[in-house]
């Protein structure tokens, strides 16, 4: 790595902790609509702060929604233009009293940082400023445009008319993502696909209102036992979903990607353990890596019917409801696979009741070339910084502006990230390993210098 990018690294590294603390102390958590002002007060912090770096044209796009903030740092033509993503809202800390401090205070202990958002993406975001920021500061040739948005725990609702509306200005030659994360602290990661997603809302009604279930059980239909049919007819006995047409656009793995996989320290094992589960389930054939990554599913993720709080309540309920969720692979389409699930119902409900299905959101699955020049200069760039090469994963998982910026503007991420399993993100005592994040911060550096390297040398 350049020296003098390196020296001027370690020289801001304490100011650059500094500067996390203080936007891991706003609260931007995008759920709630009183923290409207703390959204603001976020995207106002990151717009002086890339103005301090260098960074010209520091502006808010027009938006509908949470403030999304352009930057550019550098020069046209100095070097590849990178378009930096990140994300700068975070999730409710609930249920405040299993933090072991202040969600919103963040804390040093044993070199982890702990608040919410350090790992999700705040502490990631941090890493890709400074390290652009040291490159550019050293006098280093670098062109970078920053996306910067505050609704992504939320779907990032607003960015696909930012990206049709904005694309000259967002046109770049690689889109960088270190909204991922790593397997393990000794094994750098690259991730290449993300599943896509369609989320629904099911509601089977009945009667007029709740009736007595000693008066009226047996005489009418129950929707709560209509709706634990139909979702009971979802699956398969081993585990394949029932979806007509379902699994007709799913590609196989081949050998030398299934052999990839196995380098990732995730055997069936790791799944029992970390759930607590007895047991493994789900389509035969597939390991649970490639169950949970490379492969679709359907699950019910939740369930309402009846009379829920304290006590007993004997009655046919007159609605009965679920979410489903279904995660989708290449080359699966989520408006696809919403009418399969309103075909399915239409054969599956019995006469006798009522169905509603909303279709909740819906993004496309992603998948990045690994043979690609962006993807080859970060494994060269993490390899440098850890010494060993990195390893290659899908994430079961989806970042809903990798697929926008696939469909809407033809460009594939660079998905890498430093947070570790172990971070909690979404859930209490969220931390940042505070050693692997500052070899981050080194390997993002090296990413920009060797891309200009790179570039010049096929210019040659």
């Amino acid at each position: 790595m350049n020296t003098s990018a390196l020296a001027y690294l370690e020289n801001h590294m304490e100011q650059t902790l500094a500067e996390l603390k203080e936007l891991l102390a706003i609260p931007s958590i995008s759920t709630e609509t009183s923290a409207k002002a703390d959204i603001q007060r976020a995207a106002v912090w990151l717009q002086e702060k890339l103005s301090r770096m260098g960074a010209r044209d520091v502006r808010e796009l027009d938006s509908s929604g949470n403030p999304v903030i352009f930057a550019e740092l550098g020069e046209p033509g100095f070097s590849p233009t990178v378009l930096v993503y990140g994300h700068y809202d975070v999730q409710p800390p609930d249920p405040l009293e299993a933090w072991s401090s202040d969600p919103f205070v963040p804390v040093e202990r044993g070199g982890q940082l702990y608040a919410r958002g350090a790992a999700d993406m705040k502490g990631q975001l941090m890493a890709v400023l400074a390290a652009a920021s040291a490159v550019f500061q050293s006098g280093i040739p670098i062109h970078v445009k920053f996306l910067l948005e505050g609704e992504e725990e939320i779907g990032s609702g607003s960015l696909p008319e930012i990206l049709r509306v904005y694309q000259d200005l967002l046109t770049a030659d690689y889109a960088l993502n270190p909204d991922a994360g790593m397997v393990r602290a000794d094994l750098p990661t690259i991730t290449y696909a993300l599943r896509g997603a369609a989320l629904f809302k099911l509601r089977i009604t009945g009667p007029k209102h709740d009736v007595h279930s000693g008066l009226f059980g047996g005489a009418i239909p129950n929707p709560a036992h209509v709706l634990c049919e139909v979702l009971g007819r979802l699956h398969q006995p081993d585990g394949k979903v029932s979806l007509e047409g379902f699994y007709s656009r799913v590609k196989e793995l081949d050998e030398e990607e299934r052999a990839q996989l196995t380098r990732l320290p995730r055997d069936d094992g790791f799944y029992l353990e970390q759930t607590g589960s007895s047991m493994l389930w789900g389509e035969p054939g597939y390991t649970a890596l490639e169950r949970t990554t490379a492969r679709p599913t359907l699950e019910i993720n939740s369930l309402s019917a009846g009379f829920a709080g304290e006590g007993f309540k004997a009655v046919v309920p007159a609605e009965a409801s679920a979410t489903i969720s279904a995660r989708l692979v290449p080359d699966q389409d989520p408006e696809e696979v919403h009418s399969m699930l309103r075909v399915f119902l239409q054969e599956t409900v019995p006469a006798g009741v009522n169905w509603d299905l909303a279709y909740m959101v819906g993004v496309r699955p992603s998948q990045t070339d690994l043979s690609s020049p962006g993807v080859r200069v970060m494994a060269e760039a993490l390899q440098k910084v850890w010494g060993v090469e990195p390893v290659y994963q899908r994430v079961g998982g989806g970042i809903p502006v990798v697929s926008y910026l696939q469909e809407i503007m033809g460009m594939e991420s660079i998905l890498t990230g430093f947070c570790l399993p172990g971070d909690n993100l979404h859930g209490p005592d969220e931390k940042l390993d505070l050693d692997i994040w500052h070899k981050g911060i080194q390997a993002l550096a090296g990413f920009f210098i060797l891309l200009g390297s790179s570039k010049k040398e096929e210019d040659a």
